[in-house]
C-alpha cells in the first residue's frame, strides 16, 4: 500500500477551493498498524474494488440519501452531525468558545480522505514453452491517507464534518467515516501536529497539537491560556528573571480565524496559541528590558507543562 499524499500549495488547508496532490506511491510498503486498524471497516465488492460495508462499490456513488451506508454508520446520509452543526453554528454567532467548540467533536463521527489507485495486475504463470499456463493475477488497490502542509511546513491531518465538504476538497477522494477519538490517534500516530477541519470549506477551524491530543484522550481541552495549573507554573520562573515584575498570560495572535468572506471567529487558527506578556519592573530601561526578555526565553525553556500544553507561544514587551 502506499504512503500518504502531499498537495503542492502548502497553504492549501486555509484556501478556498480543491486541493492538488501529488502521489507517493510505494507499493511495497504496508499501511502502518494504527492507519490499517482506522481503514478495517472498508470493505470491497467482489472485483476487490474499495466499498462500502454492504459490499457496493465507492466508484461513481451517490453518498446521499436514504440506502447509502457509509462503512457501518449503517443509514448515515454523510452530513455533518446534528451536534457538529450546532457547536459550528453557535461559534460563528459568538455564542460558544472554541474550547467549547474542540469539546463538543468528541466521539462524533467524522471523514478523513483516502485514495483508491489501481495497482499493478500481477503477472500470470508460464509454462516452460513459454505459455501462460494461468489466469492473470486479480487487480488490487493501494490506498492511499491524503496529508497536507501548513504554512510553518507542520504536517497537518485533514478532517471533514461531511461527505460533500471532503469530495468538493478533492473530488477523487474517498470518504473513511470514524469517530473523531480514532481519527485523532490516527493523526497522532502519523506524526502530524495539527488536524484542519473542513479545508477548503467556509470556515475552516484548525486544531493545535494539544487539542488534537485531548480528543485522542477522549479528555475535555482546556486552552493553555486559561489554564490555571500552566499559570501557576509559569509565575514559578519569576525569581529567575530579574527585572520581571509580572507575566501576563492571554491568547495568542494566532488563535481567531476567519471565515471565507471575512467575517472573525474567537478560535479555529493555526497559532501561536499563547501570548506570554513580560511585565518589567518600575524604572526599567532599555538594556534592562532586553535582559529581561533574554531569561524569560531562557527560563521558559525548563518549563516542561509549557512544551507539553501550549502548541506555540509568542514573548511580548508589556509597557
Amino acid at each position: 500500500m502506499s504512503q500518504r499524499e502531499t498537495p503542492r500549495d502548502p497553504s492549501s488547508f486555509t484556501s478556498v477551493g480543491n486541493a492538488e496532490a501529488v502521489s507517493q506511491a510505494d507499493s511495497g510498503k504496508e499501511l502502518p498498524g494504527h492507519i490499517a486498524a482506522l481503514l478495517q471497516r472498508q470493505a470491497r465488492d467482489d472485483q476487490g474494488r474499495p466499498a462500502d460495508s454492504a459490499g457496493v462499490p465507492w466508484e461513481d456513488r451517490d453518498l446521499s440519501g436514504a440506502g447509502n451506508p457509509l462503512h457501518t454508520f449503517d443509514g448515515d446520509d454523510g452530513l455533518a452531525s446534528p451536534a457538529v452543526r450546532e457547536a459550528r453554528e453557535r461559534l460563528l454567532a459568538g455564542e460558544l468558545d472554541e474550547a467549547g467548540f474542540v469539546n463538543a467533536l468528541s466521539g462524533q463521527r467524522l471523514f478523513v480522505p483516502v485514495l483508491a489507485e489501481l495497482a499493478e495486475e500481477a503477472a500470470p504463470a508460464h509454462s516452460p514453452t513459454g505459455e501462460s499456463s494461468g489466469p492473470v493475477g486479480d487487480k488490487q488497490a493501494d490506498i492511499t491517507l491524503i496529508s497536507i502542509t501548513s504554512r510553518d511546513g507542520r504536517q497537518t491531518m485533514p478532517v471533514f464534518t461531511s461527505v460533500e465538504a471532503l469530495t468538493a476538497w478533492h473530488g477523487q477522494a474517498r470518504p473513511v467515516a470514524a469517530e473523531a477519538e480514532r481519527i485523532m490517534l490516527a493523526a497522532m500516530a502519523e506524526g502530524a501536529e495539527l488536524a484542519v477541519l473542513d479545508p477548503g470549506a467556509e470556515f475552516t477551524f484548525v486544531l493545535r497539537r494539544p487539542a488534537l491530543q485531548a480528543l485522542a484522550q477522549a479528555a475535555r481541552w482546556v486552552p493553555s491560556y486559561r489554564d490555571p495549573e500552566l499559570a501557576e507554573a509559569l509565575g514559578g520562573i519569576l525569581d529567575l528573571c530579574p527585572g520581571v515584575a509580572q507575566l501576563q498570560i492571554q491568547p495568542g495572535d494566532g488563535v481567531s480565524s476567519a471565515t471565507a468572506d471575512g467575517r472573525s471567529v474567537a478560535g479555529g487558527g493555526s497559532g501561536p496559541e499563547l501570548s506570554i506578556g513580560v511585565v518589567l519592573v518600575p524604572g526599567a530601561d532599555g538594556v534592562d528590558a532586553r535582559l529581561a526578555l533574554a531569561s524569560v526565553q531562557a527560563a521558559l525553556a525548563d518549563v516542561g507543562l509549557l512544551r507539553e500544553r501550549a502548541d506555540s507561544v509568542q514573548v511580548k514587551l508589556v509597557r
